[in-house]
């Protein structure tokens, strides 16, 4: 927020949890799932997302209807074809959409396979400017549903930490997303680091901030703290590829960490110097994740040993508490 809006925000905040802390925490709510605006800012956003819309051209453009009202978007290259292909799925962070995913979604496209990119309710197509984890997670079972099983999903930042919320069936009455393979690129591996850090941005007290949280639990069903998409990784039986920038600067590099310690099923892969942004679009990071759909592990793969001896150190209570724009 701009720091004009920001202390007015407060304000607002601060009378309204004097008067009422939970009509403050649901309204805490609300604004932290308020999306951003889809469309982008800055120069450089700017020539992204016409690079990515001109990738995405010639691809099918299917709306998804979710429950309550809400709409999702999906984009498909190479649907409909005869034969045996694999079949891809891509999810794109918080205030992304499907177009800053383009060149991963082209170099899948390239193999044959075919592509499905969403944009989740909230971001690009889709329209509204409202998601929560419920959302997202229910647009890509509706994907799965509409396409049918996926071979591997990629997913980014909020996007990454989804699929993995699906694949572990972590929601109750929510299926396990039914996907062989998972790469989690930026991807945190637990929320309440970012609830904690939104609370304190627009200043809530303790009770309104237990609203904010408990929030989450009527909306889902699940407590914030059981969203242990880390813990959940070492479980799920099948493998995952993690990719992460000890420069980013949006979900801190020991989220990567504690997924790597999550077990042998895990892959650790530092791509350093691509932030937490431009590496969804990194060539080394796209080779990486052609390799890992291939079945092979990239050469520059950190040892499980290394990982796990960093990851143990990490608890999670010291995670930063910063709001990412995933």
């Amino acid at each position: 927020m701009a720091n004009f809006a920001l202390e007015v925000t407060r304000l607002g905040f601060s009378v309204l949890q004097a008067v009422s802390p939970e009509l403050a925490g649901r309204a805490a709510f609300r604004l932290f799932c308020r999306t951003p605006s889809p469309r982008p800012k800055g120069a450089r956003a700017k020539v992204a997302h016409a690079a990515g819309a001109a990738r995405l051209a010639g691809a099918e453009r299917i709306p998804l209807k979710l429950a309550g009202g809400a709409k999702a978007h999906a984009y498909r290259l190479n649907g409909g074809a005869r034969g045996k292909r694999k079949r891809f799925l891509v999810t794109h962070g918080w205030g992304s959409s499907a177009e800053y995913m383009a060149e991963l979604v082209s170099m899948l496209a390239a193999t044959g396979a075919e592509v499905v990119a969403l944009d989740f309710p909230g971001h690009g197509r889709a329209g509204g400017r409202f998601l929560h984890m419920g959302l997202a997670v229910e647009t890509i079972l509706a994907a799965e549903a509409r396409f049918g099983a996926f071979d591997a999903a990629i997913g980014h930042s909020f996007g990454g930490a989804a699929l993995m919320v699906s694949a572990s069936g972590l929601l109750p009455d929510a299926a396990p997303l039914n996907v062989e393979r998972l790469v989690l690129i930026g991807a945190p591996s637990e929320m309440r680091w970012l609830f904690i850090g939104f609370g304190r941005m627009v200043g809530l007290r303790p009770a309104a901030q237990t609203v904010l949280e408990n929030e989450v639990h009527r909306v889902t069903g699940r407590r914030l703290e059981d969203f242990d998409a880390g813990g959940a990784a070492g479980s799920l039986g099948r493998p995952v590829l993690v990719i992460h920038a000890e420069d980013d600067k949006e979900v801190s590099p020991a989220h990567a960490r504690r997924y790597g310690a999550a077990g042998d099923g895990v892959r650790l892969l530092w791509a350093n110097g691509f932030g937490h942004r431009r590496i969804v679009s990194a060539a080394p990071v796209l080779e990486a994740i052609a390799m890992f759909l291939h079945d092979s592990r990239p050469e520059e793969d950190v040892s499980d040993e290394s990982i796990k001896k960093d990851a143990e150190i990490i608890p999670i209570f010291e995670l930063p508490a910063r709001r990412a724009a995933l």
